[in-house]
């Protein structure tokens, strides 16, 4: 069997599909992955032996480029280049391939869908937040571009709205690629892209899906490779020679609204009496200072680094969330857009550590953040919940998977 997983976004985007394609090729399955064409990206998926199909343009490059780039205004064009770069890119990967598996960002998905559709390959969606799935009991996550009239708080009308604005954005550019190809237009850009069974590759513990009439929804657990890559000497050697340091960074996350990041992060770390470990990310931290209880890394096993940190200090990605929960890493959560406010609000509620108000921490406001989550309890509650992550989700999806291509379950798309 042959699989397809395509995908666009950040490492957020990409590394649970590492997981899921080793899965899938221990079932006996021929994998690739289709991707930015990022560099750290092709390194993670070659370092496991999977191919990558690179689409479209750097994610990095587009995330990290200064505003007004992407603007809500530009949103149209960049949608009607990346649904064009999926065409081209997922057409030929696809081809003799007997599913596909889409995610990452909407247009993307949806272009990518349509060319399962053209082909006839059964074809899964699949979201990793569950925010973006319609449910009468709250409102639409909010992205560049979407707005929604104060006046309407009835959560039903403001999904509506939702799918409306999405085929503002999305729909013409779309259609048109579909039209190139001899599809139909799609009324629903965002049902469309959906479809009748989603995905949901979250944890039930930390992201617990609330039935829903009328809506199925399979929800996996997370998908998480294990990873046996060693710790960097130099970095080994930082953690053994005094008390565990906190971990500070942010991901694909550029930081734009707080330019100081780095300098506010390290004295509020200093001010609890702690080391800091600077994780570089996207936003390009470096350390402040020549003292010695500060270092900085790049990329590294996160699995193994934080199961030796005081606590973790990051920007609320489902990815970094679930790893630091699963290491029994005390949280702190600087939520910077999409759907980090809410696992934000996870950490919270499940009393594994902080949210802190807004996007912007100044060293009082994180200060106080850390010392919540520094507590005893808050360790001992972190380790509880530690136990109860499920590490099975890339399995149970590959089975699914599996299941659905050769026809003992139904199809999961529309």
């Amino acid at each position: 069997m042959r699989v397809l997983l395509s995908t666009y976004g950040s490492r957020g985007d990409v590394e649970p599909l590492v997981g899921l394609a080793v899965r899938l090729r221990e079932l006996g399955a021929e994998v690739r992955v289709c991707a930015p064409p990022d560099e750290d990206f092709a390194q993670r998926l070659a370092g496991v032996g999977v191919p990558m199909v690179p689409v479209g343009r750097s994610a990095r490059a587009l995330t990290t480029a200064p505003p007004p780039s992407p603007s809500p205004a530009d949103l149209p064009r960049r949608a009607a280049e990346l649904i064009a770069g999926q065409f081209d890119a997922v057409t030929a990967a696809a081809e003799g391939c007997d599913a596909l598996v889409a995610t990452g960002m909407m247009p993307a998905a949806a272009g990518a869908l349509s060319v399962a559709e053209k082909l006839g390959i059964r074809s899964v969606s699949v979201t990793f937040q569950q925010l973006t799935l319609p449910s009468p009991d709250r409102a639409p996550l909010a992205y560049p571009g979407r707005s929604f009239p104060p006046e309407v708080t009835d959560n039903r009308a403001l999904w509506d709205l939702d799918a409306q604005s999405i085929n503002a954005l999305f729909g013409a550019a779309l259609n048109t690629n579909r039209a190139s190809i001899g599809l139909p237009p799609v009324e629903n850009v965002r049902d469309y892209v959906i479809g009748g069974r989603p995905w949901l590759a979250t944890d039930p513990i930390l992201d617990p899906w609330q039935e829903t009439p009328d809506f199925d929804v399979v929800q996996t657990g997370a998908w998480i490779l294990p990873d046996e890559r060693p710790l960097p000497a130099e970095l080994v050697a930082f953690l053994d020679a005094g008390t565990p340091p906190v971990y500070v960074g942010f991901g694909s996350m550029p930081m734009r609204s707080s330019a100081d990041v780095a300098e506010v992060a390290v004295e509020a770390i200093r001010a609890q009496g702690r080391r800091v470990l600077v994780g570089r990310g996207w936003a390009e931290l470096a350390l402040i200072d020549g003292r010695d209880d500060c270092f900085v890394v790049g990329e590294v096993n996160h699995q193994a680094l934080f199961r030796r940190v005081a606590a973790v200090v990051h920007h609320g990605g489902a990815g970094t969330t679930t790893t630091a929960a699963r290491a029994g890493a005390p949280q702190v959560v600087v939520p910077q857009a999409a759907d980090q406010p809410y696992w934000a609000g996870r950490v919270a509620e499940l009393g594994v550590g902080a949210a802190h108000e807004g996007p912007a921490p100044t060293v009082e406001s994180l200060s106080a953040a850390l010392k919540a989550a520094l507590t005893p309890e808050t360790r001992a509650r972190a380790a509880a919940v530690a136990g109860t992550i499920r590490a099975d989700g890339a399995t149970v999806a590959a089975k699914l998977l599996l299941d659905v291509v050769t026809g003992e379950r139904p199809p999961v798309s529309a």
